[in-house]
This record gives structure tokens, C-alpha cells and sequence, in this order.
């Protein structure tokens, strides 16, 4: 009888083991090298002790801000610095503001100053979406007086300036009318200048074009102007602002109210009362048809151009979930029903 001979165990070639080998070599050390490269990336860009002054706009992406600091030659990468952001969870925590930022400095430290909002000492800035509440608490951080800042913001002091052309006689405020920028000063400068400096920046921004937009739509340019502060404290992504834009005017000309919860919670706020829908106000477009008297913040170049440009759409509805999407559609049971899918902390629910 003849048995069948046993089959011999092959071994791997050598130069298979020595293939593995180099790869798992090559892999570690790509790793080092990319990982060497990226906190290097994070270190400071130059030892230079220059300032340079960076404007962060209110609802700015983090590539945005970060395309900033290195166009502006302040940190290396931008792709570092986004990596950085991202792997510390600080997306949501950088704010807006002006900053005196060094090459010297790296990039935890740049990025540190900004999610602690450790805003320029000195400039003056105002910015997008601020009332004019807040303005005040802001100018008084700013070093002003509070006598300084009543007579600066006491609009009989500039009508003889151009933005005063569009508002109306019987309006006593300065709600809305500045325009959002970081304004330079030394301890002498009056913030009665600073105002006026920004007052004019306003002026410069209602062109003739966007009177004849604001026009077109049946509105004045000072109610323009409020509806483009009210856009602003509504929604601050461009393409929702636009949609957002268009509902509010198909309510207008539809004659329905508004129903802007952002402006009852103004109404309540300047009348000392805390954060309500139901507080019974003129701003309170809840209740009352038409715009409110006056713009509710300040505004920017983004809702002056949706105010300007409504979306192409047809919506009448809209709210924004929880998951800071905006969610639009036509008709009251469509709102309801995405306000109850979507909206649930924000909402109340």
C-alpha cells in the first residue's frame, strides 16, 4: 500500500518578510514625519514682533478664518490650523472681533486669543448683529464714560450728515444706523468721532443702487435698513438670509405679520422687560402687521445683500432647528410640523 506523501509546509519567502517589513518601516515613519510636519506647521511663522491687526466677521466659517490669519502672514498653514480647531473641538467656541495678533506667536496661541475673544485694546469696534444696548456695554469696556456715550449716540448730533437723508424725522434712535468696522483711536479720540465715522461708512454702503433695490420692493431705504438688521439676528448663512429675505417680503405684500420671534425679543429688551413672544410691543411682529419702527441691530454687507436680493423661492414659513439648519416651507402645517421634527431646545419644546 503507498502512502501519499505529506505535502511540505511552504514558508514564506524571505523577501516577502523583508517587503512587510519595509512597508510597516515606511508607514511609521511617514507617520513621524507627517506628524513633525504638522507641529511644525503650529509653531510661531517668524520671530518678528510686528502687529498686524485681523478683523473676524460675525459668522465666519473656521477655513475662512483661518485663510485669514494666513493670508495675512500671521500663522503658516491654514490647513494646520484648521486641523488644530477641529481636533480641540474650538469650532464653535472662536469669536468674532479685532485682534493685534505677532508672527512671533503660534498657533495655539492665536487661536487661544480668539476663542477667548481677546479683542484689540486699542481700537474701537462695532460689530455685525450688536443692538445698540449692547453697543453701550461695549463702548463702556472701551474706556468711555457714560455721559461720553449718551452724547455720542444722541442722533440730533448728526443730522446734518447724509445717512440722516433716509430716516425718518420722528425717529430718535441709532438703532441700526451704524455700520460694523474696528475704528482706530488714541486716548484723546472723543467716541463722538468714532460714530460719526461709522455713520458715514453706512452712507457709503446705501448706494444709489440699493435705494432702487430697497425701491422696487416698496420699501424705504431706512425700512430696508430694518429689514435687513432683522435678517441678521434671524439667520447668518448668505443663501438662508436671501430665503429669509424673500418670506418676510411675501408677508409683507401678502399683509400677513411678520411673525419674527427676533424682533418681540427686542421689544422686550428695550422696555427692560426679560426675553418674551408675548411682551406686547411695537417691534413685536407677532402681534402687529408691518415693520418694526426701527432697525433692531446693527447689519452687514451679507443681510444689506439679501435684503436686496430676496431668493427666487416662494416659502412664507421658516425656523431654525436645533441643528442650526434652517428649515422653510408654505404653508402653517409644514412650519408645525418641521418646528416639531427639528426644533426643540430652541423652540421651547
Amino acid at each position: 500500500m503507498k502512502f501519499q506523501k505529506d505535502k511540505k509546509y511552504r514558508r514564506v519567502p524571505r523577501r516577502i518578510w523583508v517587503l512587510i517589513i519595509v512597508i510597516i518601516f515606511v508607514f511609521i515613519a511617514g507617520s513621524v514625519i507627517v506628524r513633525n510636519y504638522y507641529y511644525s506647521l503650529l509653531k510661531p511663522l517668524s520671530t518678528s514682533h510686528k502687529v498686524i491687526t485681523i478683523d473676524i466677521v460675525r459668522g465666519s466659517s473656521v477655513r475662512e478664518i483661518t485663510d485669514q490669519l494666513a493670508s495675512s502672514h500671521v500663522i503658516k498653514s491654514s490647513w494646520a490650523a484648521q486641523l488644530y480647531i477641529n481636533s480641540q473641538n474650538l469650532s464653535n467656541s472662536l469669536q468674532a472681533g479685532t485682534y493685534d495678533f505677532s508672527p512671533n506667536e503660534t498657533t495655539q496661541q492665536i487661536i487661544s486669543s480668539i476663542v477667548s475673544g481677546k479683542i484689540s485694546s486699542n481700537l474701537v469696534t462695532i460689530l455685525p448683529g450688536t443692538n445698540i444696548f449692547k453697543l453701550k456695554a461695549d463702548f463702556l469696556k472701551d474706556g468711555y464714560s457714560q455721559s461720553a456715550i449718551n452724547n455720542a449716540l444722541n442722533i440730533a448730533n448728526y443730522r446734518n450728515l447724509k445717512i440722516m437723508e433716509f430716516v425718518p424725522s420722528n425717529v430718535n434712535s441709532m438703532e441700526g444706523l451704524l455700520w460694523p468696522d474696528s475704528f482706530e483711536r488714541n486716548k484723546n479720540t472723543p467716541l463722538s468721532v468714532i460714530i460719526e465715522e461709522s455713520l458715514n461708512e453706512m452712507a457709503n454702503h446705501l448706494t444709489q443702487q440699493v435705494q432702487a433695490d430697497f425701491a422696487s420692493e416698496g420699501l424705504s431705504t431706512y425700512q430696508g435698513i430694518i429689514l435687513a438688521s432683522i435678517i441678521d439676528q434671524e439667520v447668518s448663512k448668505p443663501t438662508d438670509q436671501a430665503q429669509v429675505a424673500q418670506v418676510f417680503l411675501s408677508r409683507l405684500k401678502q399683509s400677513m405679520n411678520l411673525g419674527s420671534d427676533v424682533t418681540a425679543y427686542y421689544g422686550a429688551l428695550a422696555n427692560n422687560q426679560p426675553p418674551s413672544l408675548s411682551y406686547d410691543s411695537p417691534y413685536n411682529t407677532l402681534l402687529h402687521p408691518g415693520l418694526p419702527p426701527t432697525p433692531i441691530s446693527t447689519i452687514n454687507s451679507s443681510s444689506l445683500y439679501a435684503a436686496t436680493h430676496p431668493a427666487p423661492t416662494n416659502w412664507l414659513y421658516f425656523v431654525t432647528g436645533d441643528n442650526g439648519v434652517t428649515y422653510f416651507s408654505n404653508t402653517l402645517a409644514q412650519q408645525q410640523a418641521n418646528t416639531t421634527q427639528y426644533c426643540h431646545k430652541l423652540c421651547g419644546n
